[in-house]
């Protein structure tokens, strides 16, 4: 099938009635006319025969000879036309063939153009690109280079205004006068503007006085603004004088009232909305334009568009645009007209438009339940005798299925139709044969279903059965000069007599109830008309049947119906003129009957969101398989109504759509179906509920922002609160100000203010000052109210009172309304008696007084109005100096009560609790209920209670008396003044309270509802506790509509307890149980219900319990492992066990491997522990206890690792942190060193070194770090800059432990001082191996350098003792520096430590070498050769550290 639905044939055809023929027609006409001119011929000749014979013998040899003669005619007629016609042939001949050069060498220069074209395209599509780079590279703000001079003219002079600028993209200008916009549409003989290159010229010809004036030049782009200005002098000039030389002007003004526009300022005010409408109906989509300027000659292009589509004038619809309005009228509204409609206002300075969406629903059935209309009709692939026609099937959300459809033909001109198809087709296409050549024809498409058939539905654009291949057999060559050539084939194959075989025979369609065959005709075909003959074969069965053997085909297209579903069959054609007919085709490729096309398969998930009160956005995933598809249906339902509704009425093509038309506050569930021509998928999954209400968005502007108080230095200010919060409540408002005549704004808070209230400080006494307020919800702030007034910062000192404020008006109903107002702020001299409440029409001057008296409440209910008139209203408070200032003029409000308004209501619960309730569909989730007595709200807690749900409000009295006797009231925010009130007075109280006590009396009280309760071996109780119950109270358990057994249940009466246990609670016990009592007439019941995950909480407790049960048959841990820190800074890790015996045994596990201890458990204690001293990363692991005996086996494990680790190491630090000693310095080679000493360190302990509150870092500098059981801080040679307090913090699991030392003053010059003389101390500098092997018999001597300022003594010690000098050891000391001890003729005796002990006042070292003598014959033991002694401090005499 095309895939054009209309050639471009077919729309230049005009379809006329059946007086129109077509060019086969025209041949027929021609040869009978033909015929009976020969007749009339042989007529006149018998005539005249009979004419002058008398006897019939003549007269028969009369028209023997003239039938000889005629025969003898007609032969040399033909001989004459054979000659003749051979001679044209070979003229014809030659002409071809020069022609056919032409036509090449024409295609040639044609391609050769054509490549041109296609390079000048590319070149230009780079430009255009590099364009575009370079304009991003040079885009800039506008910057005026010459800027605008001032003139001063004469009177009747042209004044000549230029300026230049420069900027990109280029910058767009426009004048003003004084401030104001010129426009020189609206007065083209006083104004020219012109822009030569960014020089841009404002003419303003033949100037008078009243163009003097300050002129400026504003020029904007993107990227910002510039402007210039000057002043326009016009001077007058005296009689005498004249503004230039006679005759001499300084230019001509050019007249032209032919202005080219260039923008249009277009407004849309009364603007068409979403609109339902019905099939069959007449409609009207109007919209009021606001054109600017307007001008008679020159005005923007009106256009409409469905779904994007330009509308055009037709038979169903009519555009209409003038007068301020543009309009579009159906004079028959179908499916067919449903969409999306845009109106565009096209200028040459850009598209202003506005959409809104059409529904149109199917017209009430001709029979009730028939399907609604299918729609879209068109025809495809049109030909002699043959089309196919195409729709798109109804949405059947409300009917029966379509079983199938009947498509319906006429001829243009007549009103006859007839049905195409004698069974209902079941796709939406259907090929329509034995159309008669040259004629037009509509089509129309009615559905069918079990109830009957639908109406038709629109009729098809006219369609002409012609034959596309006539055009091909004619080709138009044009030549020079306007002259063309005219080629026919069928002037080059007059001399073929039978037409050759049809080509390319194939299925162009196929489905499972026909196939349409398609070919190419003949090549040459012949000048004669041709028909088809079409034979089909089964596969295998070796036998042709002829398939239109009655009806010859004239296209090169035919449907083959009647065949077997599911059978493969061959086809082949044979072409035939008036001289015979040609072989047969070549054979087709085995064709089976079947649908290419298979109903698609179901959208996936649909999401609703919220859109606006009525409307709601669905969303869905497209199917999996959306080939072919027409589009989907959107359905919805009302949750729990399980009514469904079609949302659409025509499929749409994309996957999202605004459902309008809802009510508002209802819930509402959806579902999509995807269709194409073979049907409809399976309905979507139903999307999750939504509730109808608008979109959240920033809140309305507030208003009516009045003054309050001043009291010269500050300004009390009130407002009203927006009509709408956007969907969210109203966090706070921001306030503005600024002085009068003073251009910027200035911010007065930054901080939200939650109140409608405010006192703006700080302000300049006398100044005028103005306000704007914008309101702010989570979705953002929302715009600012327009500017206040302006308000003299000026004390206020009158002795009347100030303005009441915050007027709001509720409960407006036909002839009345309730208006409420707050108190004045400022009160005058005396306290305020009452208030005034005036009000009046809009459109009237004087003001009515509601009340004679003022009223002493802040409300005030105003009757006697007029239904359907517009009021207005004001209060003024009044004390004993007089009448007040007024509050602020309410909004204009419209007295008549809207549809649907709800009243407060009164009832008694099921519980017999009295309540008032009220409803609201249009609340939003940032709605509130504010309940109110006599106007005020309500907040008594212990005596009222309020219940809200949705879009449903209850106020309920806790202990009603007669003391809640008066007048309630509600109001709903975020609504359009949704309010009501109710007056409750004794005899409603009474009638209240009597049904009350009649639902309560029969009622067994409660004190508990049926609960459950899971035993220690997994039994599970069910009970419930009545207030008492008698000895005759009845009772039963029903579970899952099934009683159980009295044998299982137990009752205690006196307590009211009824319970029943169940021993074992398995997966079968999954459902509601209720108990039901009775007792007397009272009766009670109460459910629980287990299902889904309540059951599976009941079962896993019953199990858990059923299983530590077992488990504590034998040895188990009463509390499993846990770990806890001793003060001994060690780790311990317990537990505790039951019911062990002296068998049972008791192991540790670390990582898999078991653990020796000292001492075996004592288990009968019932406590085991295993203590870990000195916490580190080497104990991370997971720790296991075990206990086992005959009886049974349990287990216990900790991971002491991650988290559990850290957790250790917290509690590690609040242990050791207690002990912490003070910081004390310890003087080092290297520095000062401060310490601290704790019971246990770790460097895994979370600790901080401060200097003066800065943390420091481990450095050179300094370096943190610690030992078993201190922490310290190395400070590298220390200067006056390490000076100050020093903290040391040790953080643990509930705080943290510091301690602080103050490094200055004196302390530091004596930590300075033995620092420097640390140096000054005792020291071995160098000499002394730190092991010595020496063989018995021989000499040692170890020999030193020692060094100390005063000279150091010098002492050597044996195994730490005193050496004892003999003549075996010698000792020396030479120079005060070299220090030796000789020991003479070594023996084993000899091997040990020996030490040198060198000190002075300042402290010293000492340093131990290891001696080791062996004997003669025996191996040298191995030294580390090279490695010196280490030599180790001693501290000065009387010195420690501090």
């Amino acid at each position: 099938m095309s895939s054009v639905a209309v050639p471009f044939y077919q729309k230049r055809h005009k379809h006329f009635d059946q007086s129109y023929r077509n060019i086969q027609t025209r041949y027929v006409l021609e040869e009978y006319a033909a015929r009976k001119a020969a007749s009339r011929q042989a007529a006149h000749y018998e005539s005249v025969g009979l004419g002058k014979t008398t006897c019939r013998l003549c007269a028969r040899r009369a028209r023997s000879l003239a039938h000889e003669a005629m025969q003898e005619s007609r032969k040399r007629t033909h001989e004459q036309k054979s000659h003749a016609s051979d001679e044209k042939r070979i003229k014809f001949a030659s002409e071809l063939s020069s022609l056919e050069r032409e036509i090449h060498m024409a295609r040639h220069h044609a391609r050769e153009q054509l490549d041109r074209l296609a390079i000048q395209r590319m070149v230009e599509e780079n430009m255009a690109l590099e364009r575009h780079a370079v304009e991003e590279k040079i885009s800039r703000a506008p910057e005026i280079l010459v800027r605008l001079r001032s003139h001063t003219v004469w009177e009747k002079m042209s004044v000549r205004l230029c300026f230049t600028v420069q900027g990109f993209p280029s910058p767009v200008v426009q004048w003003y006068k004084n401030e104001e916009l010129i426009t020189p549409a609206s007065d083209p003989a006083k104004y020219t503007v012109e822009n030569k290159y960014g020089v841009h010229v404002l003419h303003i010809n033949r100037a008078d006085f009243d163009d003097s004036a300050t002129y400026s030049a504003v020029a904007t782009n993107i990227h910002g603004q510039a402007s210039t200005n000057c002043a326009v002098v016009v001077r007058r000039f005296r009689e005498s004088e004249e503004p230039h030389p006679a005759g001499i002007m300084p230019f001509h003004l050019p007249l032209s009232y032919d202005v080219c526009f260039t923008h249009f300022d277009v407004q849309f005010l009364e603007k068409f909305g979403v609109t339902f409408a019905t099939e069959g109906e007449t409609l009207t989509l109007k919209c009021s334009v606001l054109v600017t300027p307007e001008l008679k000659r020159l005005r923007p292009r009106a256009e409409w568009y469905r779904d994007d589509v330009l509308i055009k004038d037709s038979k169903w619809t009519k555009l209409y645009f003038g007068e301020g309005q543009a309009a579009l009228s159906f004079t028959h509204l179908n499916k067919d007209d449903e969409g999306l409609y845009t109106l565009r206002m096209v200028t040459k300075g850009g598209v202003n438009e506005y959409s809104a969406f059409l529904f149109v629903r199917d017209a009430d059935a001709l029979i009730a339940g028939a399907p609604g209309a299918p729609m879209d009709v068109k025809c495809h692939d049109a030909n002699r005798d043959y089309v196919i026609v195409t729709w798109k099937p109804p949405n059947i959300t409300t009917q029966n299925p379509v079983i199938g459809y009947f498509v319906d033909k006429c001829e243009v001109g007549l009103e006859n139709w007839v049905q195409c198809n004698d069974a209902p087709v079941k796709i939406c296409k259907y090929p329509v044969t034995g159309l008669c050549e040259g004629r037009s024809y509509i089509f129309r498409v009615r559905a069918v279903n079990s109830a009957g058939i639908s109406r038709p539905s629109r009729v098809s654009e006219p369609v002409a059965a012609l034959d596309p291949f006539d055009l091909e057999r004619t080709q138009t060559v044009h030549v020079d000069e306007g002259r063309k050539i005219v080629i026919k084939k069928d002037d080059l194959e007059g001399d073929i007599q039978i037409p050759g075989p049809p080509t390319n025979v194939h299925a162009s369609e196929i489905s499972k109830t026909y196939v349409v065959l398609s070919w190419d005709p003949p090549v040459p075909r012949g000048r004669e008309p041709l028909t088809y003959f079409i034979e089909k074969s089964m596969v295998g069965s070796g036998s042709w049947q002829r398939v239109n053997a009655q009806v010859a085909v004239k296209s090169p297209r035919y449907a083959v119906f009647d065949l077997a579903e599911g059978k493969p069959y061959v086809f082949r054609v044979l072409s035939a003129n008036k001289h015979g007919i040609s072989d047969p085709s070549e054979i087709t490729e085995p064709i089976q009957p079947q649908d290419t096309v298979v109903v698609p398969s179901a959208p996936g998930r649909v999401v609703a969101t919220r859109n606006t009160k009525t409307s709601v956005v669905v969303q869905w995933d497209k199917p999996k398989h959306e080939e072919n598809l027409y589009g989907y249906y959107i359905d919805y339902s009302v949750v729990g109504s399980n009514q469904w509704e079609p949302a659409n009425h025509k499929p749409i093509n994309y996957s999202r759509f605004v459902v309008h038309g809802l009510e508002t506050g209802e819930q509402y569930i959806f579902r999509v179906k995807a269709v194409n021509a073979v049907g409809f998928s399976e309905n979507s999954q139903e999307s999750e509920a939504i509730k109808v209400q608008a979109a959240l968005t920033c809140p309305s502007y507030p208003h009516g922002i009045t003054l309050l108080n001043c009291d010269g230095h500050s300004m009390t200010l009130g407002w009203k609160a927006p009509k709408y919060s956007g969907g969210s409540p109203i966090l706070g408002y921001y306030i503005d100000k600024r002085e009068a005549n003073h251009k910027n704004w200035h911010e007065v808070n930054s901080s939200l203010i939650c109140r409608t209230i405010y006192t703006v400080e700080d302000l300049t006494e006398d100044a005028f000052y103005e306000f704007k307020i914008a309101a702010a919800n989570v979705v953002g702030i929302g715009h600012p109210s327009d500017p206040s007034e302006h308000f003299k910062c000026k004390a206020w000192t009158m002795p009347e009172p100030g303005p009441a404020y915050d007027l709001t008006v509720c409960e407006v109903r036909n002839t009345s309304l309730v208006l409420l107002w707050k108190a004045p702020v400022y009160e005058g001299k005396s306290p305020i008696t009452g208030y005034l409440v005036d009000y009046k029409e809009v459109d009237a001057e004087d003001w009515i007084t509601a009340n004679e008296k003022p009223t002493s409440h802040h409300y005030f209910k105003v009757t006697d109005l007029h239904q359907g008139h517009t009021y207005v209203f004001k209060v003024r408070a009044v004390n004993d100096a007089g009448v007040g200032k007024s509050s602020e003029i309410s909004e204009p409000v419209f007295v008549e009560a809207s549809p649907g308004t709800k009243e407060i209501f009164s009832g008694v619960d099921e519980e017999g609790n009295i309540y008032l309730g009220f409803e609201c569909k249009e609340a939003t989730d940032a709605s509130h209920f504010q309940w109110g007595k006599s106007y005020e709200e309500i907040e008594d807690s212990d005596k009222f209670k309020i219940q809200t749900e949705g879009d449903h409000s209850k106020l309920y009295f806790k202990n009603p008396d007669k003391s809640d006797l008066g007048t309630y009231c509600i109001s709903v925010s975020d609504t359009d003044g949704v309010s009501s009130s109710f007056i409750l007075d004794e005899e409603e109280f009474e009638r209240l309270m009597t049904l009350s006590n009649e639902i309560k009396n029969p009622t067994i009280p409660l004190k508990s509802e049926l609960a459950y309760e899971v035993l220690d071996k997994g039994e599970v109780r069910f009970w419930i506790q009545a207030e008492s119950l008698s000895p005759n109270s009845t009772y039963r358990f029903v579970i899952n509509d099934k009683e159980v057994e009295n044998g299982h249940i137990s009752c205690d009466h006196s307590n009211g307890i009824i319970e029943m246990v169940m021993d074992k609670f398995t997966i079968d016990n999954e459902g509601t149980y209720t108990v039901q009592i009775q007792d007397g007439k009272a009766k009670n019941q109460s459910s629980l219900v287990l299902i889904g995950d309540a059951f599976k909480t009941v079962l896993a407790e019953s199990e858990l319990q059923r299983k530590e049960f077992l488990r504590k048959q034998g040895p188990h841990f009463s509390e499993f492992l846990y770990w806890e820190v001793t003060e001994e800074c060690e780790v311990l890790l317990a537990c505790k066990v039951a019911n062990t015996k002296k068998e049972t045994v008791f192991k540790w596990y670390r990582n898999g491997s078991g653990i020796d201890v000292d001492e075996v458990p004592d288990l009968q204690r019932g406590e085991c522990h295993l203590t870990i001293p000195k916490l580190s990363r080497k104990d991370e692991g997971v720790y296991k206890a075990t206990l086992s005996d005959d009886r049974g086996h349990d287990v216990s494990t900790l991971e002491l690792s991650g988290k559990v680790y850290d957790d250790i190491i917290l509690a590690l630090s609040r242990v050791s942190g207690k002990t912490a000693s003070p910081l004390k310095i310890l003087c080092t080679e290297e520095g000062i060193r401060l310490q601290c000493f704790l019971k246990y360190y770790n460097e895994e302990m979370k600790v901080t070194w401060s200097h003066r509150e800065s943390k420091i870092s481990s450095g050179e500098k300094m370096k943190i770090g610690g030992g078993d059981d201190v922490a310290w801080l190395q400070i590298t040679e220390p200067t006056e800059k390490d000076k100050g307090n020093y903290t040391f913090e040790i953080f643990g699991d509930k705080g943290s432990f510091k301690r602080t030392l103050d490094l200055s003053g004196q302390a530091l010059n004596l930590t300075l001082f033995f620092f420097f003389k640390l140096l000054d101390r005792g020291k071995v500098i160098g000499g002394l191996p730190d092991v010595v092997t020496i063989m018995d018999g021989k000499t040692l001597n170890l020999t030193c350098t020692v060094f100390g300022n005063p000279d150091p003594e010098v002492v050597w010690f044996k195994n730490d003792k005193t050496l004892e000098l003999n003549e075996h050891y010698l000792v020396s000391l030479e120079q005060g520096k070299y220090a030796s001890l000789t020991i003479k003729g070594v023996t084993s005796e000899d091997s040990g430590k020996y030490s040198i002990y060198v000190k002075n006042k300042y402290g010293g070292e000492t340093v131990d070498v290891t001696v080791s003598v062996y004997r003669h014959g025996e191996k040298i033991p191995e030294v580390n050769k090279g490695q010196l002694a280490k030599p180790r401090l001693i501290p000065p005499s009387g010195a420690s550290s501090t």
